[in-house]
């Protein structure tokens, strides 16, 4: 709710940061976060209910390492719905598809590259529901937060004027 209470100062620092190799996870309502919607460069609006139904999340790449400890699907009794058209850019690797009672879905794992960072967003979440207790849900945020872990790799990404490798 105070997403644009964020400095923008702040918000360029964490996009430094992300780009340089930092990783983000954005949980439920954070997609409206100042800094998601940097990275991403869209609205990142969608459509949203609150009757407490019920979703159904569907792992749609079973090799992930996000997914791992899960099954097919696991269910969450009381939601948020979010529905699709969810304005963010087609993510570098889809995790998960919601259901929703109401019959709407959503792409609700999404792993994106920026820069030498990576971000996860997960759709789950609600300050009502106890959503954050759920050991589905929690294994999904646990196995995030390695994949997400920054690399160790030397590549820079400044700008560079390096002299030919082959001679000219």
């Amino acid at each position: 709710m105070a997403h644009n209470e964020v400095q923008d100062s702040i918000a360029e620092k964490v996009q430094n940061y992300v780009l340089n190799g930092m990783g983000l996870i954005v949980l439920h309502s954070g997609h409206h976060s100042k800094i998601f919607k940097r990275l991403m460069g869209t609205t990142c609006n969608l459509k949203w209910r609150e009757i407490a139904e019920k979703e159904r999340l569907w792992v749609v790449s079973p090799s992930h390492p996000i997914v791992q400890g899960l099954g097919e699907y696991f269910e969450i009794p009381h939601v948020e719905m979010y529905g699709e058209f969810f304005d963010i850019p087609q993510p570098d690797e889809l995790v998960f598809i919601s259901w929703f009672a109401g019959g709407e879905v959503f792409r609700s794992g999404c792993c994106f590259n920026r820069g030498k960072g990576k971000i996860f967003y997960f759709r789950p979440g609600h300050e009502t529901y106890p959503i954050y207790y759920q050991k589905e849900v929690l294994k999904v945020i646990e196995n995030a937060v390695r994949w997400a872990k920054p690399a160790k790799e030397a590549i820079s990404l400044e700008c560079q004027n390096p002299k030919p490798l082959e001679k000219i």
